[in-house]
């Protein structure tokens, strides 16, 4: 039993997919699934694009019985958009949203991960109060948490902010997801996340590397140029102990979303995503 418990999210696990493009991974999900239990993590994330395929492939009960016989422990699904508009839109979110719990429920889903508007001025997030509150709500009636994740390019531009929204819905079954990624190119210091996270409020964590200077947009940057763990600028030995300091004891998701990432055989990009990870984390907490 490793002392550092890892979950391979949805796109270090997905091959030559990447957000907000071919989503659907060209993997079998029976390969993906052997390749992280083989390589020794104990956890696994899957979209809602993948997870679509997988209800009408084999089923909800099919999907779990495949989780369990690989010995995977932890589970996480994602991920809902949209979930503060109108119209068409929303329509679209709810299914989304909808499939998402139910897997969620059919997996043992430690939460269902929620995003935040692109693009949109951070002065607006006080809008976001009432429709984050009414889809927490719905995800409670099903026993499901939904853990909210800062992006430094949408109107919950860092965690701290995030933890903000967090604590004016006040919800028990609302938490917060903390990519080191979003986390340092927003520029929040360490001694600023410490300050921003209370005890108990910290759902999910995801590990990445970066280099020192922005290539690109924000968005480009984060998904064609991530490093694995300890390869790239970031103090994550630093992020992991604050981290920590608020109860969070994992298991520790690992994102590393990067043209370089999808170019290798997945149990390649598997493996190093692992071994870093596990380094970065008994460096910082032993």
């Amino acid at each position: 039993m490793p002392t550092h418990e890892l979950l391979a999210t949805c796109w270090t696990s997905a091959g030559d997919s990447a957000p907000l493009r071919n989503e659907l991974s060209p993997l079998p999900l029976e390969e993906r699934v052997r390749a992280i239990a083989a390589g020794g993590w104990q956890g696994i994330g899957l979209n809602a694009t993948d997870l679509r395929a997988a209800r009408d492939h084999i089923g909800w009960s099919g999907l779990r019985d495949l989780v369990d016989a690989a010995g995977l422990r932890h589970t996480e699904v994602e991920l809902v958009s949209d979930w503060w508009t109108t119209g068409a839109p929303k329509v679209e979110s709810d299914a989304t949203r909808d499939l998402l719990l139910d897997a969620a429920v059919a997996l043992g889903a430690r939460h269902v991960k929620a995003g935040c508007p692109f693009g949109a001025d951070p002065s607006t997030w006080p809008t976001l109060v009432a429709p984050l509150r009414e889809l927490v709500g719905v995800a409670g009636e099903r026993g499901v948490r939904v853990a909210l994740e800062p992006l430094p390019f949408s109107s919950v531009a860092s965690v701290p902010l995030g933890a903000r929204l967090v604590a004016e819905v006040d919800h028990p079954g609302l938490g917060l997801l903390v990519d080191a990624w979003h986390v340092f190119r927003a520029g929040t210091g360490l001694e600023e996340l410490r300050d921003a996270l209370p005890p108990g409020s910290v759902f999910g964590v995801e590990l990445d590397d970066a280099d020192p200077e922005v290539v690109g947009t924000l968005f480009e940057d984060t998904v064609e140029r991530r490093r694995y763990p300890g390869e790239g600028c970031f103090d994550l030995e630093g992020l992991v102990r604050v981290v920590a300091g608020t109860g969070f004891t994992g298991p520790w998701g690992v994102e590393v979303i990067s043209a370089e990432h999808r170019a290798l055989p997945v149990e390649e990009g598997l493996r190093r995503a692992h071994e870093s990870a596990s380094a970065l984390l008994t460096r910082a907490l032993g």
